[in-house]
């Protein structure tokens, strides 16, 4: 595989930025160069040395998506930009890996695997549903699924690392349950399916281990880090009454992981990624 036939698309972000650590020979190009959610800039970029695209752009503003601009905003990076790339990508006998989410389901099957039917919940859920199905009438495309993502940028375990070094005792919902993703993990899921030629389709991609609650989770940060706070817990319901546009969320986001793995991919504990992650953030 050859990095410089490589295109990474959203660079900038939590997952782009570790594409680009993994892949620094690969191409990128800024919103002056290159505004994915406009079509003539998508035209006119060169992509004659392109072979694979990487998008890992999206609008993540899950509640933001709610409000009349996020709404526009959500379906223009998330769905329009999608169709732009995935036009390249069929033009140009592009292969193109697209960056999925658990917000297409609704949460109600404690496990989900690729097939399962999408209900999304949620304007950003749905947005993202219709970028999945755009990728997958390409004739070349990935698509990884994955779940609460965590890398170098604004992230959950930032924050409760942040509250529970100045003290405060957070409360956190008790009734969503899944795994973490850190972006280590993903990089090593697309590297190993790019690397190896493995069959397109879609894969579902989180670290593994045991499915906690976002409570349990930041009850496991605290200890790692050796803080002593303690973590108040509440319903999603509770947690959201009385705000406005906020999004549904679903309460089960745990990804089958069987698909991925039987391609000899093996798969970290989230706990282990979880410990690394924070001793690095400490040492900083």
């Amino acid at each position: 595989m050859n990095e410089a036939e490589i295109f990474i698309a959203g660079a900038n972000g939590q997952l782009g930025k570790a594409l680009r650590a993994r892949y620094p020979n690969a191409n990128f190009a800024d919103i002056d160069r290159l505004d994915i959610t406009e079509e003539e800039s998508i035209k006119n970029y060169d992509w004659s040395q392109t072979r694979i695209i990487l998008n890992a752009a999206a609008y993540t503003n899950v509640d933001g998506a709610e409000t009349a601009e996020g709404r526009i905003e959500a379906w223009k990076v998330n769905a329009h930009a999608v169709g732009y790339l995935s036009k390249v990508a069929r033009d140009n006998d592009i292969t193109i890996l697209h960056i999925s989410t658990d917000y297409v389901f609704d949460g109600t099957q404690d496990n989900h695997k690729e097939e399962e039917a999408f209900a999304p919940l949620s304007v950003y859920g749905a947005s993202k549903a219709a970028g999945d199905i755009i990728v997958s009438l390409t004739p070349k495309f990935y698509i990884l699924r994955t779940s609460w993502v965590i890398g170098e940028g604004r992230n959950f375990v930032r924050t409760m690392l942040e509250l529970g070094k100045k003290g405060v005792d957070p409360t956190v919902v008790s009734d969503q349950i899944g795994r973490l993703t850190f972006t280590s993990e993903l990089v090593r899921a697309i590297d190993h399916l790019l690397s190896n030629n493995l069959s397109f389709g879609t894969y579902n991609i989180s670290n593994s281990g045991e499915s906690k609650s976002w409570a349990d989770i930041t009850k496991t940060i605290f200890e790692i880090a050796g803080y002593q706070n303690s973590v108040n817990t509440i319903t999603t319901d509770d947690y959201y009454t009385g705000k406005e546009n906020t999004a549904p969320r679903p309460l089960n986001s745990t990804l089958n992981l069987t698909k991925i793995q039987t391609t000899s991919f093996t798969s970290t504990d989230w706990r282990d990624e979880l410990r690394l992650y924070i001793e690095k953030e400490l040492q900083s």
